[in-house]
């Protein structure tokens, strides 16, 4: 896998190594296994948004983006609470 791609931080194993998602088209195309201090410190938590840079599937470089991090958070927070609305609706 080659080219520049947005990824997330899925998760940190053991204070270590992080689970990053690389994504192509809005899929899941791959998941690259980080260690924690390659990431930018603003990066280093679960559901930062990332820029990669990968050459033969190895990382070149990554950039925390933390406007689209921002805006994720936000929308997964808006489904939230519409569902939560709707449960009480129900009631």
């Amino acid at each position: 896998m080659n080219g520049t791609f947005t990824a997330t931080i899925d998760r940190i194993v053991d204070g270590r190594t992080a689970v990053v998602l690389i994504e192509d088209d809005g899929d899941i195309a791959e998941q690259l296994d980080v260690p924690v201090e390659q990431l930018p410190e603003s990066a280093q938590k679960e559901g930062g948004v990332v820029t990669v840079e990968l050459t033969d599937g190895e990382l070149d470089s990554i950039r925390y983006e933390p406007a689209e991090t921002r805006r994720r958070r936000e929308a997964a927070q808006d489904r939230l609470d519409r569902l939560s609305k709707r449960l009480e609706d129900r009631e």
